[in-house]
């Protein structure tokens, strides 16, 4: 399965929608080990093929027989663990529970702070022979570890629990190997008390709780920092103006149900998706996707929740519940995406997986051999506590998703949205872009500059007919007829009985319940020439045709009543992303369903050769073109008609204002206007790609020589804790330069309006 066929399966809060797949939260996790253990656990129950769980958002995504995946069925077996199956949360309650883990980690930071802070004073003054006599120096080692017991006990509590769940789970982490090397430095310096030794490591055991708290916190504000993009797209409207039989009346947005109208104000936000129901209506996206010109929209035209209002107050009428809108889904989507695994980070998970037996087995080698080739036994005690502590650190688990949650975090920012982990990594390495024309590389805002209409219709007659076939229709032709039916006046009133969408060729509409065998007679189609000649539509045979425009037919039945054209115009940022491209050595495409001239035409004008233009494709043929492409390819496409060529390519891109069909089948959206977002998507995977892998080489190798060396030469405790904290924070380090990164993109939102000429 391609990553664009894989992602579209978001789940609500009870089973997903797709069969098979469900989406969760989970509460009570410590680190990443606690997720490797309830994937363990959950992986070997009967029924269940899959489970993800991504410690970062929290999130469960699992896949198997409905009965098994159901809520009902995983929460008791997550609650022996210690943790609890919760459905998945929102955004804003995603974002209360991270505000409230960051304040009870500050907190337990604050103790082993203020209370470490004179065990390692204590520790000092030992160390460095400032006590007058021996007495002294235990009497202070005795305080040194007075003050460290709040520290190993109330700071350091998560660790212990973590570790016991882990290790019931049969999959314990590192939080086993802090607990172990906690407990190991008290123990060693109780050893030394009770023989009348003063060097004690109480401040090691200080030191590991405090570190290891202070990158956790560090962490968890990363976390919050990501999860703050994805709710700033979010709105959370508190009250919505409903119009009901008895007037309006304000409601919360959950007691809205899909066919109730709803009044929004100008300069208020829209609260839910919905049709809209005035003849027009200005709209401004820029809080969604960035762009800072409001967006026409007519009668039938989808609007989604989060638009802003521009206009006169306007009316909708709901298509969505809330929590169904699509920004609703594409937080689900980057929730999926997260728990989802790519390669890099089973990789970094088979890794850990052994770290941990490896190192406690390493560790009682070290104490072993030390003590049978006669070395003293306290040094041998220390020596091999200093091979638990140092590998202590989570930077193996953190590696691979600390890097994957600032990519997507640093891409929403972008307007580049992943809707699946192996989409982040896969975009870096891609070797071939095939585009769409229409609403990619051109500006997709069409405009009609011409209407023919036949013998004994006028032309208002004409465009009244043609916006009512196109009511409601997604297509950048359909909009653009409804637009100009709007200015003159010829908007229609009332929908088609029925509608039926050809994809890539046209439409088909009922204007009225057809009586027995006059469906064919009683029919209205509208679309591409071809197709309408392949029915059997005739034209007169002088009507003159304009090869810089798109050309829509119109017929009824096999009557043709006119014809329109409509033109567009290149986007200013198509030619330097392609030269871009091609400069890079990748192959480049255009696949269009549109006629050969218009397509040889953009493909000059955008630098390409005539030989990587292809023109008059339908949905199958575009798919079998891009399924020859070289691997892994790239598909951006935004028309009913992509969808299948979406799904055939590696990764398949939808723009902003592509059909909800294209939305679904692709793996990666665009959420600000113009294509200049693909280039961004591209340079932000390879970027993702390589701070993933030198993440993962610096963990691993700091892990084995680390170990190696903790057990051949005398380390002391104090400084294999400050390497154990280095490797944790550069990881971190490194993992933020992402979000912090630059690089542009272009910005998604919505996806409501398709993008092929020819559909």
């Amino acid at each position: 399965m391609t990553p664009a066929s894989a992602t579209h399966a978001a789940s609500s809060p009870a089973p997903a929608a797709s069969a098979g797949e469900a989406l969760y939260s989970l509460a009570g996790m410590w680190c990443s080990a606690c997720a490797l253990a309830i994937e363990h656990r959950l992986e070997g129950l009967p029924g269940v093929t899959r489970a993800g769980v991504d410690y970062a958002s929290a999130t469960l995504l699992v896949e198997g027989e409905r009965e098994a995946i159901d809520m009902e069925a995983l929460a008791p077996r997550v609650s022996r663990l210690g943790y609890r199956l919760h459905p998945l949360e929102s955004a804003p309650d995603a974002e209360a529970r991270l505000d409230g883990e960051s304040r009870r980690l500050a907190g337990r930071l604050l103790v082993a702070t203020l209370f470490g802070m004179w065990t390692m004073l204590a520790s000092l003054l030992i160390y460095v022979g400032a006590l007058p006599e021996p007495r002294l120096e235990r009497v202070l080692a005795w305080v040194s570890g007075a003050f460290a017991l709040p520290v190993v006990t109330l700071a350091a509590w998560p660790f212990y629990r973590a570790a016991w769940r882990t290790l019931r789970a049969g999959r314990p982490g590192m939080d086993a190997l802090v607990s172990l090397g906690v407990i190991g430095a008290l123990a060693v310096s109780l050893w030394l008390l009770g023989g009348g030794a003063a060097e004690v490591y109480f401040d090691t055991a200080v030191m590991l709780v405090l570190l290891l708290l202070a990158g956790r916190w560090v962490e968890t504000l990363a976390r919050y920092r990501s999860l703050g993009v994805l709710t700033g797209l979010m709105p959370a409207p508190t009250e919505v103006a409903v119009l009901r039989e008895a007037g309006e009346s304000r409601v919360a947005p959950a007691e809205v149900a899909v066919g109730e109208r709803v009044r929004v104000a100008s300069g208020e936000r829209v609260p839910l998706d919905g049709d809209l129901l005035d003849d027009g209506a200005w709209l401004d996206l820029s809080p969604l996707t960035g762009e800072s010109r409001p967006r026409f929209v007519t009668r039938g035209d989808r609007v989604v929740a989060g638009s802003r209002n521009r206009d006169a107050p306007l009316t909708l009428e709901v298509t969505a519940r809330a929590g169904e809108c699509h920004l609703d889904g594409l937080y689900r989507d980057m929730q999926r995406n997260r728990a989802a695994r790519g390669q890099r980070r089973l990789l970094a998970e088979r890794f850990a997986g052994w770290l941990s037996p490896l190192a406690l087995g390493l560790a009682l080698l070290t104490l072993g051999g030390l003590l049978a080739v006669g070395v003293d036994a306290e040094e041998a005690l220390v020596r091999s506590l200093s091979v638990l502590v140092v590998a202590c650190p989570c930077a193996v688990g953190l590696a691979v998703p600390l890097a994957g949650l600032a990519g997507s975090a640093r891409g929403l920012e972008m307007g580049v949205a992943f809707r699946d982990q192996a989409a982040l990594e896969l975009a870096g390495a891609v070797r071939s872009v095939a585009f769409d024309k229409t609403g990619t590389l051109t500006l997709g805002d069409l405009a009609v500059t011409g209407l023919a209409a036949a013998p004994g219709m006028t032309e208002p007659e004409l465009l009244r007919l043609a916006a009512r076939v196109e009511w409601r229709s997604e297509h950048p032709v359909g909009r653009a007829i409804r637009r100009l039916a709007l200015a003159r006046g010829e908007l229609p009133d009332a929908a088609p009985w029925r509608v039926e969408e050809r994809a890539g060729r046209g439409r088909i509409a009922w204007l009225a319940p057809p009586t027995s065998g006059e469906e064919a007679d009683r029919a209205l189609r509208i679309g591409s020439p071809d197709w309408l000649d392949a029915l059997g539509v005739k034209r007169p045979g002088d009507l003159e045709d304009d090869l810089a425009c798109t050309r829509v037919d119109l017929a009824r039945g096999r009557c043709w009543i006119g014809s329109l054209w409509l033109a567009d115009a290149p986007h200013p940022a198509a030619a330097p992303l392609l030269a871009s491209l091609h400069d890079e050595g990748l192959a480049v495409a255009l696949i269009s369903g549109d006629r050969a001239p218009l397509v040889r035409r953009l493909g000059s004008e955008l630098g390409l050769t005539a030989s990587a233009c292809f023109a008059g494709r339908g949905p199958e043929q575009k798919r079998a073109l891009v399924a020859a492409l070289p691997r892994p390819s790239l598909y951006v496409g935004d028309g009913i008609n992509d969808a299948p060529a979406l799904a055939a390519a590696s990764l398949g891109v939808a723009p902003l204002g592509a059909s909800k069909a294209a939305c679904d089948a692709a793996a990666i959206l665009l959420l600000r206007p113009g294509p200049g977002g693909v280039r961004g998507a591209i340079d932000l995977a390879r970027r993702t790609r390589r701070v993933m892998g030198q993440n993962l080489a610096l963990s691993s190798l700091y892990n084995i020589l680390a170990l190696g060396l903790a057990a051949w030469m005398a380390i002391p405790p104090q400084i294999a804790v400050l390497a154990m904290a280095l490797s944790s924070l550069s990881v971190i380090g490194n993992a933020g330069r992402l979000a912090l990164g630059g690089g542009g993109a272009g910005h998604q939102a919505p996806c409501p309006a398709p993008a092929d000429a020819m559909r």
